[in-house]
């Protein structure tokens, strides 16, 4: 059975991807699209699922980029809609998880690995995906 869970960090204008293996808790920063408009971004994002190397996929999580009261803003439903129609085309199972504080915290950490502002603007949205697979992997129950 495979443990491999990918993440999204879905954005107005990119979408970053990082993919885990649950067994490790390791998160990797993946790469970053460049948006296109929910079918096309799900018809090139089901390719990739397809081929990412130590697949097959499991499951998707998709960050949730609820206001810091928890509603639902415009953002959170881009992110649904990709979710959704990334789900019925795959069949994998997808799940949202709170995101609030994952660009901030991917900053952070490519700071400390030596990044400066500039340098992180290609990769910041892949970091903070996988900010977000690692984040809804500590939520869960521990398994026995």
């Amino acid at each position: 059975m495979s443990t491999l869970t990918v993440g999204l960090d879905v954005g107005t204008r990119t979408i970053g991807l990082a993919r885990m293996d649950r067994r490790t808790g390791l998160a990797q920063p993946w790469m970053t699209l460049s948006r296109e408009g929910v079918k096309t971004d799900v018809r090139r994002l089901k390719s990739l699922l397809a081929t990412v190397e130590g697949g097959p996929v499991a499951a998707l999580v998709v960050g949730l980029p609820l206001e810091l009261d928890g509603a639902e803003g415009r953002s959170c439903h881009l992110a649904r809609q990709v979710g959704d129609a990334l789900a019925a085309a795959t069949g994998l199972p997808v799940v949202y998880h709170d995101e609030r504080y994952s660009t901030v915290e991917a900053s952070r950490r490519l700071y400390e690995a030596g990044y400066n502002s500039r340098q992180q603007r290609d990769i910041i949205d892949q970091a903070a995906a996988a900010v977000i697979l690692e984040d809804w992997l500590a939520s869960l129950p521990p398994q026995e």
